[in-house]
Order: structure tokens, then C-alpha cells, then sequence
């Protein structure tokens, strides 16, 4: 042995000469050096020689490190046909009935987990189509529940495809809708219901027959062939096949309906009802599957894509990354199966919520369910048909235009459907704005954001125009005829609902702030006082708004009846003025604490090391001062106001106080809306807390150095909570 050894070293090559080099530099061997490195070196520590720059460090590959060196997974096949010669991919899939029906469940379930990560912002070659039966759909016509099964999945994924697209909102997840050029459609797809149809109908026959023998206590079943060996096991398989089959027969059928016309809605409610009756069985049918698999192959349930446990068949996750070259190399980290079966519950609790929506063509309740909705977190896929459901063909719900939309806001009947409003320049651009509005808030927060303060421009540069338009046709009239008075009535309605819609959409993007964490506790003090502003200025406007609409009633001498109407929407109105008038009050006794805590105890205060506070105020307010939102709002205005705020003032005018008296006249007001009830307890708590914290500043003095303030979000996400320590 130490013959060879010694042998095999002798006959070994010499180590490659060392190259020459251009620059006339020197090469040397390291490989001592490194090796001694290798037992001295602590983590972070990295040796490299003078020329080694830290944009080299960046742009640097880590060789074999699973992460960043692709090239490391050299496993696996060159071709789908390679995959399949050598078995991975068998047709049936197991040659023991019962085995193969096991197996046909775990690929079921295992696509599953696919598709849920594919929603999740995977692309479609590294989740769904690493199922080499869905690469090769031809092979499964003789397997008819994998083949089904299969089409019906294929043509899902295409109609979510079709969605997505058509919504745009996949701009946020780019590689959603990219196919790769997969097999996602071909001849007979539109057959894959009737289908699924008539396996699902095998299927139950074969169920109720389970059921009759068990009645009967007869030996043996009607004259259907059973799906695998074993009758005691029949009845189980046939539930746990039968439920997955429904449930992407529910599920697809839901992805197909676009319109909300007659009873669609309706209709899709019942089908995301079927489907959540078929996860919970799916669910069910998890101790059956995992009791009959082998129990040395099963995997834990944090990491298993099958709720048997075991690995399935006919899966390569690395050959899209070969054969497709967009693919990208490395293979993703699939949902579970129990994380996969909780996003689906999630979708179609979210898609329930969407199908029930009222079809309000009221513009500001629009508004309202949107922003409500989005409360809950909803993944891309419920916002692409939220979207696709309030707009279509250019009309709000495919059946408002969004001139009769504007029409309707301004309280304005008799220009509904009048073809001059509707083709009036600023109509149609406002209605174009608002379209905008309503796809940018089903977006995700980040990109809500982002587009919002980017639309600010618009909002602000047609309030312009039309103020301008105005003046320039009504400035220096005196005497008006009626017909001309009723333009100019129309024209100052429409400038004062698009400057409102403005201040809404700023006040928008301020609070989506909190939501992406984009504000210090330093930074508090200018954001609640510029929160303040546009607060004030939105309720100015839609004060006078209420007050036009009013006019307007008055005017036509409307019937008894139409008066108690119009009276529950002033009220209505006036609830919503108050609501508002309760973030003004937030907004500015936050402010005014968080001033006079700078002011006095020097706490709160930004650090200058690398941007000034000036700096940090443009930062995040850059976007409204370009749109001049509002006007004459600067830095040096905040600095003036937080520069004067004293605690006495604070105390004297007491904001959260005021609060408190007007909650319980808004309790009544909104009794049959449970979203803004819930509003108010946040909004009530929020005061109470920080009217106690504020009287113990008081007491104790704001200057009083052993006095500890800190500001949560613990009842509100937007409006933080003062907690008061002493150290």
C-alpha cells in the first residue's frame, strides 16, 4: 500500500509553471500562504493584495458558494427526454395501483405548493413547470386524473397570466408573467372543464358506491373499476383525489369570471365558498395520506410540499435553468404544503371580500373600500382582479364613465350623461387621473407610494389650469345671463373637488410613510406637522364642496321626500368633516408634543453628522413642495411654528381632549360601518393615552432631564402613542 502510494506520488505531474507576466510584474506560488491563512483568519477577515479595490470586493464571485457561484449545481439532466428515459417521470406512475394513486397525490400537492410560490413572485419555470407532466402533456392521456388535472392547472396559470397582464400590476413582480416560451396553451384547453367534468363524475360514482357497500355490508362494488387494490382504502383515496380536483375545478372557474355584470359576483362568491370547503377537506385528508406513506421517506411538515410527507415524482428543479436560457440558474425554496394551503385560504378570503364589494359608483366610497382593502396585505394576484374589476373598458365596474363619476361627486344630476361635460378637455383628463388613482392604489405600498407622489404633478398642474380657465372666463364678468351661471357653478365645483382629491392624495402618500417605516422618531415632529397641513387644507375644500352641493339642492326646490335625502348626506358629509377633523387634531397636538420636547428636554432633535434636518425635510416632502402642495409651505414655515410651541400652549388647547368630545357623536353617525367604528376606538385610544402622557409632561416639566418620552404605534398605525418614563 505504501508502495502505491509513494508510487502514485512519484509518477504525479509537476505543478503547472507559474505565467509569465505582461506588465512585468512577479508571480508566485501562494498555496502555503493561504493554507496557513486558512487556520488564522476570523470571520470577516479577508486576504487580498494592494490592487484588490473594494469595487473588486463587489463585483467579486465567491467561488462554491451555493448563493452566489451558479455554476456550483452540475447535477442533473441536459433534456427533458434524458429526465424521462431514465425514469423520472414514469407513466403510470407506479406499477401497484395504490401506490400510484399515492404518488398522483403527492404531484397534486406538490403543484400546489408550486403555484403558491409562483404567486409569491417566483417565476413559472422554477416553481409550476419544473413538473416534467406538465412539460410533456401528451404522455399523461392515458393517466386520465394526472391528465385532467394537469390541463385544468395549465389553463389556470394562463387565465392568472391574462389577469395580471391586463391589470399591470405585475410591473412591481416582473417576472410573474414571464412564460419562459412554456407549453401554457394548447389544442383542447378549452375543453379541460368537461374534462375534469367526467373524471370528477368517475370519481363520485365510485364514492357513493364506497358508501352503498358500506350500508350494505356487501363484498363487493358496483360495476366500476375501483382506482387502486385495497377496498378498505377505496373510499379515503376517493375523497382525498375528489377534493383537490374540486377545488382547482372552483378555483379555475373563479380566474375565468372578469365581469361583474348580472349575477357574476354573486356567483363567483359561491364558487370561492366551494373552494374554502374544499381546502378544509384537503386538510382533513392529510392524517390519512401520512398514515398510509412510507414513513422513512416523509418529510417534516415546516419543510414538506405533500401532505403525505414524501418527496413526489416527476419534479426537476434545476432543468428549466439548462434548457430555458431567461430561467434563472438556481432553484427557489418552495412553500410548504401547509404555507401553500394557507395563501390559497388567504386569496380567497381576499378574493371574497372583492367579489362582495357593492359596486358604489361614489367615487370617495371607492376610495374607501380600496384603501380598506389593502389593509389586509393582499398578494399581487387579488389586486390584479380588484383592478380588472373597477376598471374596465375605461369605465368604472365596465359600466360608469368616469365623467358621469365626476358628475355625480360634484352633486350635479342634470350633467350626467350630458356629451358637452363629458367631452370637456378638463373632464376628460380629470377622469384619466382618476383611472390612474384607482390602478396606483392596487398596487403594493412601496409602489402605492412611490406613484402617488409622482401623480401629485398632474393633480396639482390641472388644479392650476382650471383656476386659471376660471378667471380668465369669469374674472371680469359682471352681469351673467343663467345658462353662463350654471357653467360657472360647474367650473368652481369641479376646481374644488380636484384640489380635494389633490390634498387626499397627499395625505395618502404621507401616511403610507408609516406603513414602509420611512420615518425616524426625529423626523416624527416635521411629518405630523406637515401631515397637519394637508389634513386642514382637505377639509377646507371638502367643506366647501358640502357647502356647493347644498346650494345646489336649494336651487332646484326639491320635493319634502328629496329633502330628507339630502339632509342624511349632509350628515354623512359632516361625519366625514369631523372624522378628519379628528386627524387635524391628532396630527397637530403630536407635532406640537414633539416640539415642545425639542424645545425644552432637547430629545427628538436630528443628528447632523451627514444631512442637515432642512436636507431631511426635502427628502421626504420634495415630491409635495414641487407640486406646491400646499402653497407657501416651506422648510422655514415648519422651523417657525416648532421654534414656538411651549408647553403651556399644549396644555392650554389641549388637542386630545377635543378628541374625546367628538368621538362619541361620530359612534352614532357611523353605526352600521364597522371599519370606521373601529377607526374611532383606535383614534379614542390613541387620545386618551396621549392625553395622560401629556399631563404628566406637564406635572413633571418637559425639561426635566431624569423624564424619558419614547412614541409607539401600538394602537395605531399611523398616529403614534407617547410613553412617559422616568430614569
Amino acid at each position: 500500500m505504501e508502495e502505491a502510494t509513494s508510487s502514485s506520488s512519484a509518477a504525479a505531474p509537476p505543478p503547472p509553471p507559474l505565467p509569465t507576466s505582461i506588465d512585468g510584474g512577479v508571480w508566485a506560488d501562494v498555496s502555503p500562504l493561504i493554507a496557513a491563512a486558512c487556520h488564522d483568519l476570523q470571520d470577516g477577515e479577508l486576504v487580498h493584495g494592494e490592487n484588490f479595490s473594494l469595487f473588486a470586493a463587489m463585483s467579486a464571485l465567491e467561488i462554491m458558494d451555493p448563493k452566489m457561484d451558479s455554476g456550483i449545481e452540475r447535477s442533473g439532466y441536459n433534456s427533458i427526454e434524458e429526465a424521462i428515459e431514465d425514469g423520472v417521470a414514469p407513466i403510470p406512475l407506479s406499477s401497484d395501483r395504490t401506490l400510484d394513486i399515492q404518488r398522483t397525490l403527492d404531484v397534486m400537492d406538490h403543484l400546489f405548493s408550486c403555484e403558491a410560490t409562483w404567486h409569491k413572485g417566483h417565476t413559472l419555470a422554477q416553481t409550476v413547470f419544473t413538473c416534467i407532466y406538465l412539460m410533456r402533456m401528451e404522455r399523461t392521456s392515458s393517466h386520465a386524473v394526472l391528465n385532467s388535472f394537469c390541463r385544468i392547472l395549465r389553463a389556470t396559470c394562463n387565465a392568472v397570466i391574462s389577469v395580471v397582464s391586463a391589470a399591470r400590476t405585475h410591473e412591481e413582480e416582473d417576472l410573474f408573467i414571464m412564460s419562459f416560451g412554456l407549453p401554457l396553451r394548447d389544442e383542447g384547453d378549452e375543453k379541460c372543464l368537461s374534462i375534469l367534468n367526467s373524471v370528477e363524475e368517475t370519481i363520485s360514482r365510485q364514492l357513493r358506491a364506497c358508501k352503498g357497500q358500506a350500508l350494505s355490508k356487501k363484498k363487493t362494488l358496483e360495476d366500476l373499476e375501483s382506482l387502486q387494490d385495497n377496498p378498505d382504502l377505496e373510499e379515503d383515496y376517493c375523497r382525498a383525489l375528489l377534493c383537490r380536483l374540486r377545488f382547482l375545478h372552483f378555483y379555475h372557474v373563479v380566474t375565468c369570471m372578469k365581469k361583474p355584470y348580472g349575477r357574476g359576483l354573486e356567483l363567483a362568491r359561491k364558487h370561492v365558498a366551494s373552494c374554502l370547503t374544499e381546502l378544509n377537506l384537503m386538510l382533513k385528508s392529510r392524517e390519512f395520506l401520512k398514515s398510509q406513506s412510507n414513513v422513512t421517506l416523509q418529510q417534516s411538515d415546516e419543510n414538506s410540499t405533500t401532505a403525505s410527507g414524501c418527496r413526489p415524482v416527476g419534479f426537476d428543479v434545476s432543468l428549466n435553468g439548462r434548457l430555458l436560457s431567461p430561467t434563472p440558474p438556481r432553484a427557489v425554496i418552495l412553500l410548504s404544503w401547509s404555507d401553500a394551503i394557507r395563501y390559497f385560504e388567504k386569496l380567497l378570503h381576499d378574493l371574497d371580500v372583492i367579489c362582495a364589494s357593492s359596486l358604489d359608483p361614489v367615487l370617495e366610497n371607492v376610495l374607501h373600500f380600496i384603501v380598506q382593502f389593502q389593509k389586509s396585505i393582499p398578494d399581487l394576484v387579488p389586486r390584479a382582479f380588484l383592478q380588472t374589476l373597477l376598471v374596465q373598458d375605461g369605465k368604472l365596474y365596465g359600466q360608469n364613465l368616469f365623467s358621469d363619476v365626476i358628475s355625480r361627486a360634484l352633486s350635479l344630476p342634470d350633467i350626467i350623461g350630458d356629451k358637452e361635460f363629458q367631452m370637456n378637455e378638463f373632464v376628460v383628463q380629470l377622469g384619466q387621473l382618476v383611472i390612474n388613482l384607482l390602478k396606483i392604489l392596487c398596487t403594493n405600498t412601496a409602489w402605492q407610494r412611490r406613484k402617488l407622489g409622482k401623480s401629485l404633478q398632474d393633480w396639482s398642474t390641472i388644479s392650476i389650469q382650471l383656476e386659471l380657465a376660471l378667471k380668465r372666463e369669469f374674472g371680469e364678468t359682471q352681469n351673467i345671463l343663467h345658462q353662463e351661471n350654471m357653467c360657472m357653478r360647474v367650473s368652481k365645483q369641479l376646481l374644488v373637488w380636484t384640489q380635494e382629491h389633490t390634498y387626499w392624495v397627499a395625505s395618502r402618500f404621507l401616511i403610507l410613510g408609516f406603513e414602509l417605516d420611512l420615518y425616524s422618531p426625529g423626523e416624527y415632529c416635521m411629518v405630523y406637522w406637515y401631515m397637519y397641513v394637508v389634513f386642514t387644507k382637505l377639509i377646507e375644500k371638502m367643506q366647501l364642496r358640502v357647502l356647493a352641493s347644498s346650494e345646489n339642492s336649494r336651487k332646484k326646490g326639491k320635493k319634502k321626500r328629496d329633502h330628507s335625502k339630502d339632509s342624511a348626506r349632509d350628515a354623512t358629509f359632516s361625519s366625514s368633516c369631523l372624522l378628519l377633523q379628528c386627524y387635524v387634531l391628532l396630527s397637530e397636538g403630536l407635532s406640537m408634543m414633539l416640539a415642545v420636547l425639542r424645545n425644552e428636554s432637547r430629545s427628538f432633535q436630528l443628528p447632523t453628522i451627514f444631512n442637515t434636518e432642512q436636507e431631511r425635510f426635502m427628502q421626504h416632502f420634495d415630491l409635495l413642495q414641487k407640486a406646491r402642495i400646499p402653497e407657501h409651505i416651506s422648510y422655514y414655515s415648519f422651523r417657525e411654528s416648532a421654534s414656538r410651541a411651549c408647553i403651556s400652549d399644549l396644555v392650554k388647547y389641549n388637542f386630545f381632549k377635543e378628541i374625546q368630545k367628538i368621538i362619541p357623536s361620530l359612534k352614532g353617525s357611523f353605526a352600521s360601518e364597522p371599519d370606521k367604528l373601529a377607526e374611532l376606538r383606535r383614534i379614542e385610544q390613541v387620545a386618551e393615552h396621549n392625553r395622560i402622557a401629556l399631563n404628566i409632561i406637564s406635572q413633571i416639566g418637559a425639561g426635566d432631564q431624569s423624564l424619558r418620552v419614547s412614541f409607539e404605534f401600538s394602537h395605531h398605525p399611523h398616529f403614534a402613542v407617547a410613553v412617559v418614563k422616568r430614569s
